[in-house]
């Protein structure tokens, strides 16, 4: 399944947010593959965040790194440079953006 997201990053913080994800930890992408995601994309515009991953099932993605250390780690540094912050728990499965329109 394909699923899109919004965030947004703080407008003092954009030069911090893109560092912080040129060091995205090793055991952190792990995980999001073992949790069965295949991709994960963001693109920013000004602070606007868009994020597209493809993934087996993202409710089972996120219960699966909802409790994990490096992740709520993560969540937490994320969090701190977000305005917009995405629910990453099992309880955010459904708020991904809903598709307007799609090639047939």
């Amino acid at each position: 399944m394909r699923v899109a997201l919004h965030t947004k990053v703080r407008a003092d913080r954009i030069a911090e947010y893109d560092a912080a994800h040129r060091e995205v930890p090793k055991e952190l992408t792990d995980a999001i593959r073992a949790a069965g995601a295949t991709s994960w994309t963001i693109w920013r515009s000004g602070t606007d965040l868009f994020h597209v991953l493809e993934c087996e099932d993202y409710g089972r993605l996120l219960a699966e790194l909802e409790k994990l250390p490096v992740n709520v780690a993560w969540q937490a540094r994320m969090a701190e440079l977000l305005d917009v912050v995405h629910d990453y728990s099992d309880e955010g499965s459904a708020a991904g953006l809903p598709v307007v329109w799609e090639l047939p």
